[in-house]
């Protein structure tokens, strides 16, 4: 197991395929399949049926999970609300933890919450939310995650509008770094393809979850090793690849 503060800031970009669109009559051996892959994270939405409109799983699954991965397990609480959750995914083995700002009753005591129990802590941003949270949290942060669909379901289309909103991110980023912060990952959730991740890169995001477009792939076509192989052959290139 990836112990939870030490996973590593690097490679530069990352691929975390989202168990939402895995086949969850075997989770277990999809993750399996997926580190073979060479995926570098586990993303695991946890969805309430309150903030959102669907009910996923929950740390007992995330337990479950836990020895069948040396991958760090991303834990993006999509729930209202978050302290109780947090400590449950900690202790079910979850190395990083985001949530979204305003289904937390204290924000920086929730990020502390993360970050006490050896977490990464992370903010969660949907299309429509602002980005002033960040302005008094930056210190707090390993991980911001931009949405770029709105929440609830996979497979949706990835929505233009997120491009500025992450050149807006990476801004901040840098300029946090800038004045001796620490490194913060940027990443982005929704309707991440190959033809379409160099562009999101170029935007500013360094780690990419990925549901359908990996876990719909078809076994003829090289199946996860192929399409997240695809995906590191586009951000290598730096453009867009044909449809």
């Amino acid at each position: 197991m990836v112990k939870a503060r030490s996973i590593p800031m690097n490679p530069p970009h990352r691929i975390a395929p989202s168990l939402l669109s895995a086949d969850f009559a075997r989770l277990g051996e999809e993750v399996r399949a997926i580190e073979a892959a060479s995926a570098d994270w586990v993303h695991f939405d946890v969805m309430d049926n309150h903030y959102v409109p669907a009910l996923t799983v929950g740390p007992l699954v995330c337990r479950a999970l836990r020895p069948h991965t040396r991958l760090p397990i991303d834990v993006h609480l999509m729930v209202r609300p978050v302290d109780a959750l947090i400590v449950e995914f900690a202790e079910a083995g979850a190395n990083s933890i985001s949530f979204h700002p305003e289904a937390s009753d204290h924000v920086d005591r929730s990020l502390q919450l993360i970050r006490d129990r050896g977490c990464w802590a992370g903010l969660a941003f949907n299309p429509a939310t602002p980005l002033h949270w960040l302005d008094h949290q930056m210190h707090r942060l390993d991980l911001i995650l931009l949405m770029s669909v709105n929440p609830g379901f996979g497979g949706q289309r990835f929505l233009g509008s997120t491009l500025a909103k992450l050149a807006q991110v990476r801004a901040r980023i840098d300029a946090h770094q800038r004045n001796d912060g620490g490194a913060i990952v940027l990443q982005v959730d929704g309707g991440i393809r190959v033809d379409n991740i160099a562009e999101v890169a170029r935007a500013g995001a360094d780690c990419f979850v990925a549901g359908s477009s990996v876990f719909g792939e078809p076994d003829t076509d090289g199946g996860y090793r192929g399409v997240i192989g695809r995906m590191r052959a586009a951000l290598s290139r730096g453009f867009v690849e044909p449809a």
